[in-house]
């Protein structure tokens, strides 16, 4: 069992910038594939970006490529996201996610952080 716990979230005006960390439980917190996910309000789960355990390879939706970094320290047992020149349309509740399997197959998901970012 692995237990994912996201920090960082909070109110922003836009163009402004936040750093969501993710601590995980478990020692083979470098075996996972990670991503962050986020529901902006009355919508359903969106994909935000994805690293793979080593994070050699990343991958980002269109929506935050360049503005949006994801990290790890595996020492550390922590994924990061970057979020900066944030929008008020990336408003969300930010979720990070575990993948075991390394094939997109998220089992694991933390309680979510919300970001607002004000216009």
């Amino acid at each position: 069992q692995v237990q994912l716990v996201e920090s960082g979230g909070g109110l922003v005006q836009a163009g402004g910038s936040l750093r969501l960390s993710c601590v995980a439980s478990g020692r083979t917190f470098s075996s996972y594939r990670m991503g962050w996910f986020r529901q902006p309000p009355w919508k359903e789960r969106e994909f935000v970006v994805a690293i793979t355990g080593s994070g050699i390879r990343t991958r980002y939706a269109d929506s935050v490529k360049g503005r949006f970094t994801i990290s790890r320290d595996n020492a550390k047992n922590t994924v990061y996201l970057q979020m900066n020149s944030l929008k008020p349309e990336d408003t969300a509740v930010y979720y990070c996610a575990a993948d075991p399997s390394g094939y997109s197959n998220y089992t694991y998901w933390g309680q979510g952080t919300q970001v607002t970012v004000s216009s």
